[in-house]
């Protein structure tokens, strides 16, 4: 089995997405979370999050969003 090591920042990621089931706006991992693109990013690619493409209607317009969601490989990366 192949043990997954995680810097602070990216234990602290997936714990957040975790707690949400529907995922959580990239951009509020960005702005308000603080969480950098680079450490988002490397968590979609080592398959422990995912990215759901998705679009909602924000002051009358149609705007494009991403979620971001913690798969079960990431939830076994925190728990271990």
């Amino acid at each position: 089995m192949t043990v997954t090591r995680l810097s602070t920042e990216q234990r602290q990621a997936p714990a957040l997405l975790a707690s949400s089931p529907d995922g959580i706006n990239e951009e509020l991992l960005l702005s308000v979370h603080r969480f950098s693109r680079a450490v988002l990013s490397s968590l979609v690619r080592r398959r422990l999050a995912a990215t759901d493409r998705g679009v909602m209607k924000a002051g009358g317009k149609m705007i494009r969003v991403f979620r971001i969601k913690i798969t079960d490989a990431g939830r076994k990366a925190i728990e271990g």
